[in-house]
């Protein structure tokens, strides 16, 4: 039986529980003969192991197994009985003082229950919400982009179907350069410093810029010798902070061919008919998806923002060193799916991520109250048209349905997505909203042309 339950500090509780030992006792020596069954000793047929020797083998661990469902049970039932939500896993140990010669085993459990969540005046609280438009200057950018990925070379000087590339023989900014080049550190080549047949195109700052500049003007055949100072915090450690002398010998050069926007472009991007219109129209409606995305996300984390600020609550410590492993092995998976050798073992102080996960676990709990007052549970309905929208972006939809509606982890961070979304419209619908307007290149990372 339980006793009652003491408070420790605003969230700790302790129950103390009580067993008789001969209770226990008579489970262990009931799963003991079960399993004398299948017990096989040298000397012995199976079955037929005596009894001390089961227990001598077994008994220990049987017991264990019989204590931990007993307090288990035990446990389950106060926290029922006293309409407790035991937030995390309760910390068993046996009380001190306790004697099974009494006939009484007893342990006391430690655990936190989850915190009363107060939502302030939602009224009062301020959001962004983040606006971009979508231009014909963002549809034409966005063309320029899928050009540059059709993008093939020719020699320069030497005609094509597609010309000769201009009298300029001399390399330039976008041309496709191949060159030897070997790099010296007093006099003394330096390992990674040599290279034959190299190549780059010009002037998307794939090479430091000392050697792009001394590259760009260069015709084939030239040979150019230059010194090129490595940065401070270059990569490279053993050249960092030192300055070399490079050769460049150019031995190929070509120029870049941008296919032109005409009805073959079109039906390279999977407009059938090739008709430039529909091109045009399939382009704004990707970018208005992403857009609308990126614009969600930032209004989104804006409106958590003000739900932190709004919401009064106390952090259960152990959800919170909970979610802390959880990020610590999410890392690890990162990185090994990154090509990094992660030894299991690896120690990653918990400090880098308490910060994070205070702000999930809050975020957490306070979605959890939100929802449950304000009856916000994700409707099939809704998860449904959310399915649909990701299967938009796809040539076969019935697949991406198939994809989410066959595996129910995969509904459920559905699920998620639109629960959140529910929460962010129904805070839209009462706080003070200002329309945030974001530039097309700042909201997409200006990461594009």
């Amino acid at each position: 039986m339980a006793t009652a339950v003491e408070t420790l500090d605003k969230l700790e509780r302790r129950i103390t529980i009580s067993l008789a030992a001969a209770d226990v006792q008579a489970e262990v020596e009931k799963r003991l003969k079960v399993r004398a069954r299948t017990v096989k000793a040298p000397g012995f047929r199976p079955g037929k192991v005596p009894m001390k020797m089961v227990a001598a083998q077994y008994g220990y661990q049987v017991e264990t197994e019989v204590l931990n469902d007993k307090v288990g049970r035990a446990f389950n039932d106060a926290a029922t009985e006293n309409n407790l939500r035991v937030a995390g896993f309760p910390k068993i140990e046996p009380k001190d003082g306790s004697d099974a010669a009494s006939g009484t085993l007893t342990f006391d459990a430690t655990f936190e229950i989850y915190p009363e969540v107060k939502i302030g005046d939602l009224g009062a609280t301020e959001v962004e919400k983040t606006v971009v438009n979508v231009s014909d200057a963002e549809i034409d950018k966005t063309i320029d982009i899928l050009r540059k990925q059709r993008v093939h070379y020719h020699v320069k000087g030497e005609h094509s179907a597609h010309g000769d590339g201009g009298a300029d023989l001399s390399a330039q900014d976008g041309d496709r350069v191949t060159l030897d080049f070997s790099g010296k550190i007093d006099g003394v080549e330096f390992q990674g410093g040599q290279a034959t047949d190299y190549a780059f195109v010009l002037g998307e700052g794939r090479m430091l810029p000392e050697f792009e500049n001394a590259t760009r003007g260069l015709k084939v055949g030239e040979q150019k010798v230059f010194p090129l100072p490595f940065p401070e915090d270059y990569h490279g450690k053993d050249v960092a902070g030192k300055t070399a002398e490079f050769t460049i010998t150019l031995k190929k050069l070509e120029w870049a061919h941008l296919p032109e926007v005409n009805a073959e472009f079109a039906k390279s991007l999977g407009i059938e008919d090739g008709d430039m219109e529909k091109m045009r129209a399939d382009i704004k409606d990707n970018l208005e998806r992403e857009v609308g995305n990126r614009a969600k996300s930032k209004t989104k984390d804006s409106v958590m923002d003000a739900l932190i600020k709004v919401a009064e609550l106390q952090l259960p410590k152990s959800l919170v060193e909970q979610d802390i492993q959880r990020l610590i092995e999410m890392t690890r998976q990162d990185m090994a799916q990154r090509g990094m050798k992660v030894n299991q073992d690896m120690p990653f102080p918990p400090e880098l991520f308490t910060a994070q996960a205070e702000r999930r676990v809050r975020l957490g709990l306070i979605l959890a109250e939100v929802v449950r007052a304000n009856e916000l549970q994700a409707k099939p309905e809704q998860v449904r048209a959310q399915v649909e929208e990701f299967a938009q972006s796809y040539e076969d939809p019935k697949q991406v349905l198939k994809y989410y509606y066959s595996d129910r982890r995969r509904l459920a961070e559905v699920e998620t997505l639109v629960l959140e979304e529910n929460v962010v419209n129904y805070v839209l619908s009462k706080a003070k909203v200002t329309d945030k307007t974001v530039e097309f290149d700042e909201l997409m990372g200006n990461n594009r042309g």
